[in-house]
């Protein structure tokens, strides 16, 4: 199996979801620094993969593909892993749902927040923005410690594709610092159990930047 290319910066969340997927699928790969200070981005080069100009970017052989959500889906299906990605339609559908969710509910929720205590200045910080977006990430997180209760995992009775997308950024909402959390015991048990696997310590659970 040929050695995939993966383009984006280490601390990007969408690259996390998509380095962490190759290290649990065994899939090799060689990732090159993209976007943010590495630039690289906007060069011509680069846009004839991604037109948009954002990262992660995969690269395997002639096959070329952008938005993480749908790389690590392709990863699943390359690896023939039928438990990360069910083959029950129901199963799979569920996991879906929380790819789209990810993606629509919990990202808009939690970005100014993220932005605001961990790439602003203090003296540049909107408090009133970071507050709302920490209010509209407990609402969502709520959702998800509910779902967890009696789960070890958030669909299908395994590790899936949900848990990557959703563990991706419940990392960021218990490492953000100076914020106050509600308790979420089946969020937060949940998270336990990632930090416990190798290939989340080593891409996701890392010092925020």
């Amino acid at each position: 199996m040929s050695t995939l290319k993966i383009w984006g910066r280490a601390n990007s969340v969408n690259v996390q979801k998509v380095l962490w997927t190759c290290d649990e699928l065994g899939l090799a790969f060689e990732r090159t620094d993209a976007g943010g200070a590495f630039g690289v981005v906007d060069t011509p080069e680069y846009r004839k993969l991604n037109p948009n100009g954002r990262v992660p970017t995969l690269v395997d052989d002639e096959f070329v593909l952008w938005e993480s959500n749908a790389i690590i889906r392709y990863l699943a299906l390359k690896a023939g892993d039928t438990a990360i990605y069910p083959q029950d339609i129901r199963d799979r559908a569920r996991v879906e749902r929380w790819l789209d969710w990810s993606l629509a509910s919990l990202q808009p929720a939690e970005r100014a927040m993220f932005w605001g205590m961990v790439r602003t200045p203090p003296e540049k910080r909107n408090m009133a923005e970071i507050e709302a977006s920490r209010d509209a990430s407990a609402a969502c997180w709520t959702i998800l410690d509910e779902h967890l209760a009696n789960r070890q995992f958030v669909e299908a009775g395994c590790f899936t594709l949900a848990d990557v997308v959703l563990g991706a950024y419940v990392h960021r909402w218990y490492a953000v610092p100076d914020i106050e959390r509600p308790d979420f015991p089946n969020l937060a048990a949940w998270y336990e159990r990632l930090r416990q696997r190798p290939a989340y310590a080593k891409h996701v659970a890392i010092t925020l930047t």
